[in-house]
Order: structure tokens, then sequence, then C-alpha cells
């Protein structure tokens, strides 16, 4: 892709420059790391991008504060809520920065875990009031995903000891969406569709429009805990304790979403209470995570793969991946219900890379960075989502209460240098 070098580029620029003055004191080092990670190689159109991300982390990162022992990473400057910590959004930047500051993302894994109730839930999104005191909600979780962040900063730094510490907040964390969020019979759900409390963090998503009469299993959610039974089963062995218990969970799990969560028909997963009942089902995005996580037969794969991800029609929008299918009916231009997320480009080409689709995850992570820094020229920011088009994000609809457009600065859910370096990872090579 080539872009013009436009007034919206020397803003961008200056932009960068005006955002360098405004790092914080624990900031700059996780800056200065980036800013080299920034030179890597990549398409000369995305590094005036990641240079200025690289600036909005700086300006970030904060003083330790309340039970947060280490200075903490707030989700970006532009969120509308202010300083909050935590949520899928703290992956996703542990693992923007875990390549150049791997003892920050480490610290990041321990203030988040330093919140861990008695029961085991691990608080999600972490605000603070006017005296600097931390409050959550504790009665919901949200995704797990912070163990992909664990084993990236040990593929990075070689401390397979601090696994030990992990896995005892893992074995808790399990403990409490065992009895929280199980359902009888089989699987797990978030409380989303019970009441609009969003913890999937799929706010609003297509699949609360009919909730169902009683918990049943939600695709996401199954999928996330087979993510977490595979990473104790891993992390058991690796620190000396192995336990099978782990590896039978997983196991029954990734049968149960394979028989239960799948519709052969469509090849693609869907929630319990949707996949059979054919005037329900619609495609969101959702129906990939068992793919991302490994849950997935490879038969299956391939279908969700080939047949969705991949289909100008569906997923694979000029800016992927559209979080509900370009052709289905339920699908608007609105948060979670249509627009591209960055974060879900890099967890969907994750998913493809897991099955041997090396040479796809590529494409899609090519698409949305290109599209990315597209946007990045003419407006010189970094958007909370994107419209899968390629048209301006400002024109998006996010609630219709409080602030209806995309955030600006917001670093949540732009793993931009997690995805650059997926790309790298994926550069085709020549044969012998």
């Amino acid at each position: 892709m080539k872009l013009s070098i436009g007034l919206m580029t020397i803003a961008a620029w200056c932009g960068v420059a005006a955002a360098a003055d405004l790092a914080t004191k624990d900031g700059v080092p996780v800056r200065d790391a980036l800013r080299r990670e920034a030179e890597q190689p990549v398409q000369p159109a995305w590094r005036p991008m990641l240079r200025y991300l690289a600036e909005l982390h700086g300006r970030s990162v904060l003083p330790a504060l309340g039970h947060l022992k280490y200075p903490y990473h707030t989700i970006g400057p532009g969120y509308q809520d202010g300083r909050v910590f935590g949520h899928i959004d703290l992956t996703h930047i542990r693992l923007d920065v875990v390549r150049a500051a791997p003892a920050h993302a480490r610290d990041q894994i321990r203030n988040e875990l330093a919140g861990q109730q008695d029961d085991g839930l691990v608080p999600g999104i972490v605000m603070f009031n006017e005296e600097g005191k931390a409050w959550w909600k504790n009665f919901k979780g949200f995704p797990p995903l912070w163990v992909v962040s664990a084993e990236a900063y040990v593929e990075s730094s070689g401390d397979e000891a601090f696994l030990a510490e992990c896995l005892a907040a893992l074995v808790k964390q399990i403990g409490w969406f065992e009895a929280k969020r199980a359902v009888p019979g089989g699987g797990f759900y978030y409380l989303d569709i019970r009441e609009d409390t969003w913890e999937s963090g799929m706010d609003e998503g297509i699949r609360y429009h009919e909730r169902p009469a009683r918990p049943a299993a939600c695709v996401d959610a199954c999928s996330h805990l087979y993510l977490l039974y595979t990473h104790a089963a891993q992390w058991s062995g690796r620190v000396g304790r192995p336990d099978p218990v782990w590896r039978r969970k997983a196991m029954a799990l990734a049968k149960f979403i394979q028989e239960k969560l799948w519709d052969p028909e469509t090849g693609f997963f869907y929630d319990e209470w949707i996949v059979r009942e054919p005037a329900r089902r619609h495609l969101a995005f959702e129906g990939m995570w068992p793919v991302v996580v490994g849950a997935a037969t490879g038969a299956q794969a391939r279908r969700v793969i080939e047949e969705h991800l991949l289909n100008p029609k569906e997923f694979f929008a000029p800016h992927p991946i559209a979080t509900v299918a370009l052709g289905d009916s339920c699908f608007e231009l609105r948060m979670w219900r249509g627009p591209a997320w960055n974060c879900m480009s890099y967890w969907a080409a994750r998913g493809c890379l897991r099955y041997g689709y090396a040479q796809s995850a590529r494409q899609i992570l090519d698409a949305a960075l290109d599209a990315t820094a597209r946007q990045f020229e003419r407006t010189g920011t970094i958007w909370e989502f994107y419209h899968p088009q390629g048209g301006h994000p400002e024109t998006l609809k996010r609630k219709p209460t409080g602030r209806n457009l995309p955030c600006r600065d917001y670093l949540g859910h732009n793993p931009l240098f997690a995805m650059a370096d997926l790309w790298r990872r994926t550069e085709p090579r020549a044969e012998k």
C-alpha cells in the first residue's frame, strides 16, 4: 500500500511530537523501547502509525496506586471513562509491549492478579475514585485472556519461574468460573445472557436480542475456559506439579464445543440456545473462538477459516474482521454489531496460524494494518474501532447513551505492535 504525504500526514507527525512531550515518567522507558520496535521491518506506511502508538503507550503509564504495586498501564488517554485498568484491553496492551519491555508486561500481570478476590474472581475493569481508591464490580468476571500474555512474557524473557505465581491465580480463577458460570449439563456462560452487564466485553452484541430462559453455554465462554484448562495443564507440568485433571477437563470441554456448539450445515460455531434453531443463527465473530484457542477439530477450523473468516461477503471485509458478517441481516455500523476491532483481527490471525493457515493470517493482518494506517494518515489518531468497509470511523455509532462514536487515542483494542510482529512471523519463506 502506498500512502501520499499530505497535510494529514504532516499533522500526524506533529501529533507524535506533541505526544512525546506528554509521556509520563513511568511511561518514558516503555515509549522508548516501543520506538525502537517501530523501526523493525514492516510496511513503510505502517511506521508513522506505530511511532504514534509508542507515544500513546508512553502517555498511558501511571504511578503505582492502591493495590497496584507497580506503575499501571491504562487503556489509553482517549478513553471516555478516564484512567481505567484491566479487562481484555490489558491483555492486548501486554501483548503489544512484551517484546520491547518484558518486565513491564510482567508487572501488569502482577498488578492484575493482585486484585484477585478470595472467591477467585479477577477484577475486570478497575477504576479509581477522586481519593485514588480502586473499585470494581465484585460479582462479574471478564474474558480471561491474560494467560496468553503470561505465556508471551515467558517466551520473551525465558522466566519460567514466573509461571508458578501465575498458576496459583489461574487455579483460583478456574474455581470461580466453575462455581459461578457453569451450565448444568455442560459448558459455561457469561452473565450477559441474563442481564446487561457486558461480562463478555461485547457490549450490546447481536446475540442478546433474544436471551435464553435459563443459563446456556456461550461459545466464547466455553472457548475461554478451554484456554484456561489447557494453560493449567501445561503450566502445572512446567512448574513440576503436573495435574492430569486439567487435561481431562480440557478434552471434555473440547468435545462439548465440537459436538454441541457446532452447526455442520453452516460450518460455524454458535451459542447453545442458538445452534439448533436456524432462524436465530447469525454470523457473529464469537463463533471463531474455538479456532482461536484450538478447541475445534481440524475439519471444523478449515470450514470456519475458508468459508467465513476469509469470505469477503462475510468477515473478510476491506478492514477485517467485521464483527458481524457483512451479509448478515443483523449487520450494522455500531459497536460489536459490524465494525472492525483490531484486537479481533489479531485473534482471528492467531486462529488461522494455529491451524496452519499462515498465509491467511498474513492476509488478515496486512489488510487490517493497511486500513488502520490509512485512517491514521487521514485523522492523526488511533481509533477504538473501525469502519469494516473502509469508511470513516467518525461515521460509526458506539452506544445510544453517552458518547456515540468511537474513542480516539485508544490503546486497549489496538495491539498493532503485536499484529506487526505476527505479520513478520508469517512472512513467506523461499523454497530451497
